[in-house]
């Protein structure tokens, strides 16, 4: 049996230091975080305990979670959008 498979490279261009905005946070006190969970299993519970430990023990003075549709679907414009203007830093991740 012959044919042919199609492959794609799902990592991202490597861009030049020059092209991206770069923002060195210093500490975590008075920042807002913000968590974009992928919906999968679990992610919820590790997100709650994490806002608990970085407002608790590193002065984050907001957390900022939304949750894309599915797994396998990038997060909406709005979500992006939103997230950029309001946090300090994002974090996305993954349950189970």
């Amino acid at each position: 049996m012959t044919g042919t498979v199609l492959l794609y490279d799902p990592t991202a261009p490597r861009m030049e230091s020059a092209e991206i905005a770069q923002q060195v946070l210093v500490g975590l006190a008075g920042k807002v975080v913000g968590f974009i969970d992928n919906a999968k299993p679990n992610f919820n519970y590790l997100v709650d305990d994490l806002a608990e430990l970085l407002t608790a023990q590193y002065g984050v003075k907001r957390v900022i979670k939304r949750q894309k549709r599915s797994a396998s679907v990038p997060a909406p414009d709005e979500v992006i959008n939103e997230l950029s203007e309001q946090c300090d830093l994002v974090i996305t991740g993954s349950g189970d």
